[in-house]
């Protein structure tokens, strides 16, 4: 009982971060109906820029808030300069400016900070949470940070001004323009939005995984399967879905004989593909009509 609490817990602590890059995921597929395969190198590359940030002196939480703003203007700026342009174009089209946009940042993190490991700090440490050995006070922290990022992004799409706006410009973009909401700009916002998440996430599994270029890929792949397992038009969903792979990931290392390390993405993935069987829209999703 004590190895099944420990592995709830481990995977509800990893599940956090796979739910944030759901969220980030959700977030921009909601804005522009298209999966972004470079949310997890911008993720990458924000947290080399907190981590450049500390070597210079700056203090973590200091680091941290910087970061953040930094990530929130280049995802405005990504879309503005790049996929703005794009709106119109094939989804084959963007797709390939996701994949050129993916290789583009991989290069400059490789080459500005080379492709050495590097050890990254936790504000939060790593000794056993209120004594108990089942749950470090690292893995609390990222649960705590994913649980107060959803409710601040609830109050935010519920009742402020701009979050409804972004809402009405995802949802019905047509109607948003009649009554003057420039869903143009709303776009900007849920890319910027998405990108300071994605950072959240790479600051939060550094500590873990270490600080190099590649450390986002299979984060990334997760928090994919995280958003379509929840169902890409809820985020809501996406962070239910990134606790459950995380839960799942666990459970299926440690209880199905013969999974290990490498066997534990097929396995998870192969759930997925299991629940999308019975519900196409994910597990929260909702069935998208279109009047033709």
């Amino acid at each position: 009982m004590e190895l099944f609490t420990n592995q709830i817990l481990a995977g509800i602590a990893t599940g956090a971060i796979y739910a944030c890059m759901a969220l980030a995921v959700v977030m921009i597929y909601q804005a522009i109906d298209h999966l972004n395969f470079a949310q997890g190198e911008m993720a990458m590359f924000a947290t080399f820029i907190s981590w450049q940030l500390m070597q210079w002196g700056v203090p973590y939480w200091g680091a941290f808030v910087l970061t953040l703003i930094f990530a929130f203007i280049g995802g405005i700026a990504i879309e503005r300069i790049l996929f703005k342009p794009l709106a119109k174009a094939p989804i084959l089209t963007n797709v390939a400016g996701f994949i050129a946009l993916f290789a583009i940042i991989n290069s400059c993190a490789g080459l500005i900070w080379d492709f050495t490991i590097k050890q990254y700090p936790t504000p939060f440490g790593s000794a056993p949470f209120l004594g108990s050995q089942l749950i470090s006070t690292h893995q609390a922290g990222m649960i705590g940070v994913t649980v107060l990022l959803l409710i601040a992004l609830f109050f935010f799409f519920q009742y402020t001004r701009i979050g409804l706006a972004m809402r009405a410009a995802a949802a019905l973009p047509e109607s948003a323009r009649l009554v003057g909401i420039n869903t143009s700009w709303m776009i900007a916002l849920g890319w910027g939005m998405a990108s300071a998440i994605g950072a959240i996430a790479g600051m939060l599994i550094a500590p873990v995984v270490f600080l190099e270029p590649n450390m986002m890929g299979g984060v990334l792949i997760y928090g994919f399967a995280a958003a379509v397992l929840g169902g890409l038009t809820s985020p809501f969903g996406a962070v239910v879905g990134g606790f459950l792979m995380g839960i799942f990931e666990n459970l299926a290392g440690t209880y199905i004989p013969g999974v290990g390390n490498e066997l534990k993405l097929p396995i998870a993935l192969a759930l997925i593909i299991s629940v999308l069987v019975v519900k196409p829209a994910g597990l929260f999703g909702r069935h998208i009509v279109k009047r033709v």
